[in-house]
């Protein structure tokens, strides 16, 4: 029996596990650069690298983005991101504790996230904490991303354990809007990639938490 009452854990990626703001951002300034538009800040990019390569480019484009055919820029902005995936990217403070508790425990864990396959693989190469994990769902795996349930519901069968008993952990509204309407618990990650006008109290997650130290607090106090 584990020391946990959820019998498995399963994580978004980007702003919950990994802090990837600094390749993703560094990576949009290079698709902005080439099509002649400023670029944005570090602190800009934090908030809106949850919502891809979309987020960036609307937040470097502003105004700009529906008057734009952003499709060359986004090209740009992920072929970027492919030959520099891992260089100002790391673990947040707390995810390898987490995760050795987890493995210690014997409680299976998984990553859920939007990123597309051939970037979520060889980024994942570079963390050796996560050889132990019982899945790897990306946003290509099942036809359809979060915030459909469906990438949920294949992430707790290839875990082995019902939906009921897990507890799905993301920063952004869309992971706990398809953890809760797949019958998981779920955590807001508020260390994530929060922007301004992101209201996280009112996506009613099941739990907040501020930091992943007070995620691993509440998986021994359960």
């Amino acid at each position: 029996m584990s020391a946990s009452a959820y019998q498995g854990v399963l994580f978004d990626l980007d702003g919950t596990l990994l802090d990837t703001a600094p390749d993703l951002g560094l990576a949009a300034n290079v698709a902005l650069a080439q099509y002649g538009f400023p670029p944005i800040s570090a602190v800009t990019a934090s908030q809106v690298s949850s919502h891809g390569a979309a987020g960036l480019l609307r937040a470097g484009l502003g105004a700009h983005y529906d008057r734009t055919d952003i499709m060359p820029l986004r090209t740009a902005l992920l072929d970027s991101y492919a030959d520099n995936i891992c260089i100002g990217t790391s673990l947040y403070d707390g995810v390898a504790e987490l995760i050795e508790w987890l493995d210690e425990e014997g409680i299976p864990w998984g990553i859920v996230t939007n990123k597309p396959a051939w970037l979520t693989t060889p980024l994942l190469k570079h963390f050796p904490q996560f050889s132990n994990r019982s899945c790897t769902v990306s946003g290509d795996t099942c036809g359809v991303a979060k915030p459909d349930p469906k990438p949920m519901h294949f992430a707790a069968q290839q875990i082995g354990v019902a939906e009921s008993d897990i507890l799905y952990v993301g920063d952004a509204q869309r992971d706990v809007e398809a953890g809760k309407s797949s019958g998981m618990d779920t955590v807001a990650a508020l260390w994530g990639y929060i922007r301004p006008q992101d209201h996280p109290q009112q996506w009613l997650a099941s739990h907040d938490c501020r930091t992943v130290n007070d995620l691993l607090s509440l998986l021994k106090s359960k």
